[in-house]
């Protein structure tokens, strides 16, 4: 009680009143007084606090996953120099598109062309030798008959005759290996492409014992994407798939997927899985795959380092959820569940694989129930939340209440400090 109002209270008194047990009644009775006042206006119990959450919904999830891979050019051809000579004209632009059968360099056919007619020449010949042994040995056969000539004479004339003959082909034989050799040098494209470079320059010996290469010609629509996967990996894929907990991905009979440039961004035109190595390279212990992208626009390059996107199976009646909504520690995976009178408790969960940013729940959750996915500060032991809708970031950048985060896949499991917390005031108001 205040001073002034004890004097005040003491002036108005008899005096008889100040005898000292009539006093300290009087005392007794204001204090009483003031204390039975100041305990009715104790202050009301807070709210419960607002804490986000996800109702779960659950659905069939494409699974993919991302690998790294490797561009190659669907067919590469090196351009050669296959008869000897001084190389005369390079008939093309380096770096343009050229055709298959398309007329790329000239080597001096002089010697050549020589060398065809020298064949030519002795086909005739032989063709001339061959008629005149034809004719004589038409000629004995009757006389032999006769007995005019002996049968060792005709035996020789015979043979004379096979003996022309087979020179004949002898020349023609020649007279074709001239032609292709002089036809080599029209050195034309073996493929339709994309030409490189030139790597040999107008003037110089090509083909002098070896066949030296001229150009190279890849082919760039469709590409390649090699690309490699784990073997533990495929091995679990197939487990899951054999035990019905995952599906094969609906579609084509072929695997689709996504090529994501070196920038980030996803080439707009998707790809097929052409297939998958038979063996594991004892190495790496990975598995090499192969996919088919068109590449109509040539925006992929050969050798250029890309991300695939595979995808590869379904979950069945999974969840994804937010990867801050989930705690990982050694003893397995977690979420805060909050039920209707706004109690929340901890549930452990099955994980699969991240996709998108977001955890699949393959496990331990129920359509309807609301998982908490932020506020987890504010848990207090025994104390009741409210639960509202959660809002993730907006375009601002403003931040969510600070969630609860989730440890990237196989990294060592150590939840964060939100959650320990919550986990205990969850069981403390349990």
């Amino acid at each position: 009680m205040p001073a002034q109002r004890m004097t005040s209270l003491l002036s108005i008194l008899p005096k008889s009143v100040f005898q000292p047990h009539l006093l300290a009644l009087a005392l007794s009775t204001v204090l009483l007084a003031a204390c039975g006042k100041s305990g009715g206006s104790a202050p009301a119990a807070p709210p419960p606090a607002e804490v986000g959450v996800i109702t779960v919904a659950q659905g069939d999830v494409r699974l993919t996953t991302e690998l790294p891979g490797r561009l190659e050019a669907s067919r590469i051809a090196q351009v050669r120099a296959r008869a000897a000579g001084i190389l005369q004209k390079r008939l093309f632009r380096e770096g343009s598109d050229v055709t298959s059968g398309q007329a790329l360099f000239s080597i001096d056919s002089a010697p050549f062309a020589a060398l065809l007619a020298s064949a030519k020449a002795g086909q005739t010949r032989a063709e001339a030798n061959e008629a005149q042994a034809s004719s004589l040995a038409e000629r004995y056969k009757p006389l032999v008959q006769a007995n005019a000539v002996s049968k060792q004479e005709y035996a020789t004339a015979v043979a004379a005759q096979k003996v022309a003959q087979a020179d004949v082909a002898v020349a023609k034989a020649n007279v074709q290996t001239a032609s292709i050799n002089l036809a080599y040098t029209n050195v034309t494209a073996p493929i339709s492409g994309r030409i490189g470079r030139t790597l040999v320059t107008e003037g110089a010996l090509v083909g002098q014992g070896e066949a030296t290469q001229l150009a190279v010609i890849q082919q760039t629509n469709p590409m390649y994407v090699n690309f490699t996967q784990s073997a533990a990996d495929v091995m679990q894929l197939r487990k899951s798939l054999a035990s019905g907990q995952l599906k094969q991905a609906s579609g084509t009979e072929a695997a689709s997927i996504r090529v994501v440039l070196e920038d980030g961004s996803v080439y707009p035109l998707p790809g097929r899985l052409l297939f998958s190595d038979l063996s594991v390279d004892q190495t790496s212990g990975q598995i090499t795959l192969r996919a088919e992208v068109p590449n109509p626009k040539g925006i992929l390059l050969p050798g250029l380092y890309v991300r695939v996107r595979l995808e590869q199976a379904q979950a069945i009646n999974a969840v994804t959820l937010p990867q801050q909504a989930v705690m990982r520690s050694g003893a397995g995976d977690t979420v805060m569940i909050v039920d209707a009178s706004g109690k929340v408790s901890p549930r452990n969960i099955k994980l699969g694989d991240s996709q998108n940013g977001r955890w699949v729940v393959l496990d331990g959750l129920k359509n309807g129930e609301q998982v908490m996915v932020d506020g987890f500060q504010k848990l207090r032991p025994g104390a009741t939340v409210k639960a509202v809708p959660f809002k993730p970031l907006s375009a601002t950048g403003e931040k969510a209440l600070a969630p609860a985060a989730a440890a990237p896949v196989g990294a060592a499991s150590a939840a964060p400090a939100a959650a320990p917390a919550a986990a205990s005031a969850a069981a403390s108001a349990k």
